[in-house]
């Protein structure tokens, strides 16, 4: 599996993005950072505190929606607690994003002061970051409300920096999706495969269920068993379970061989759907949160 994960998932072209952001860094107030509220951690790019070093920040969960209410929680506390503004949305249903305003005047109030009192009325300018498939074109559209973002179809191409106005006060300059070139470590790509957010392709869909399979069973194992129907030993593999899931389907085959690539299929299209429920793949470090 770690061969596997240790490739090269996008092209130079985001090394490339990173060195456009560095140099937009100086056009702009703060920087909105926007995370996935199930994986905010692995959604995150390693590389972006480094880059945008002690820039005004805000950071949005998104997926509320998909998440386990009480790790978002815990997740908002932790970001709180490293001096960031944060916000919690499902920028589908429009969930949280009247709060988006208000936190960027919060995390920019000083500057915000200091201008009224030299007479000025700048508007605020805000970098829009995050990597592909986070939610940044809808969460950009939700908050200018306009109807349709637009962007570059083609893979592998960056798009120049677009200003979108939200209104006199609040400009956000969108940015194209910026990932790390390769992940060093395997879980951080199988949590973004998990979601979506990276080409399920590169990954043997079998694989990736059995991995989901298991990591859900030892987090939310009543979740599975109301949904699949299946009462399994704690210590049960992740192929066991599958496969009797599967089995409780009636996905099967010649010599009544259960068809897991089936399984596997339903139970991804079901975890991303929410249809199994709310669930978040990673906390928070306990000892920064407590520090708060």
């Amino acid at each position: 599996m770690d061969e596997k994960m240790n490739i090269q998932w996008y092209p130079g072209h985001m090394t490339k993005t990173r060195r456009q952001m560095e140099a937009d860094l100086k056009l702009v107030d703060a920087v909105c950072e926007i995370v996935d509220a199930r994986i905010p951690m692995s959604s995150r790019n390693p590389d972006i505190d480094a880059i945008f070093g002690s820039k005004p920040r805000i950071v949005i969960l998104n997926r509320m929606d998909l998440a386990d209410p009480k790790a978002t929680k815990a997740w908002a506390a932790y970001f709180k607690s490293l001096g960031y503004a944060v916000v919690i949305t499902d920028c589908k249903s429009r969930k949280g994003i009247s709060d988006f305003t208000p936190a960027v005047r919060t995390v920019l109030a000083e500057k915000i002061a200091r201008n009224a009192a030299k007479g000025m009325n700048k508007p605020m300018k805000v970098m829009v970051v995050g990597i592909p498939n986070v939610g940044k074109s809808t969460l950009i559209n939700q908050i200018s409300g306009r109807k349709g973002a637009k962007a570059e179809n083609r893979p592998g191409v960056t798009r120049g920096k677009q200003w979108v106005t939200v209104d006199s006060g609040l400009l956000l300059l969108d940015t194209p999706g910026i990932l790390w070139p390769k992940f060093e470590d395997p879980e951080v790509g199988m949590k973004l495969a998990y979601t979506g957010a990276v080409k399920e392709d590169i990954l043997d869909v079998e694989e990736l269920a059995v991995f989901l399979m298991k990591l859900l069973w030892t987090h939310y194992p009543d979740a599975v068993k109301a949904r699949y129907g299946i009462d399994m030993p704690t210590d049960a593999t992740g192929y066991e379970l599958l496969e009797a899931a599967g089995r409780k389907r009636g996905f099967l085959m010649a010599r009544a061989e259960v068809n897991t690539e089936r399984m596997a299929k339903v139970l991804l299209d079901e975890y991303r759907s929410g249809k199994l429920g709310k669930f978040t793949l990673e906390m928070p470090p306990v000892q920064e949160v407590s520090n708060e």
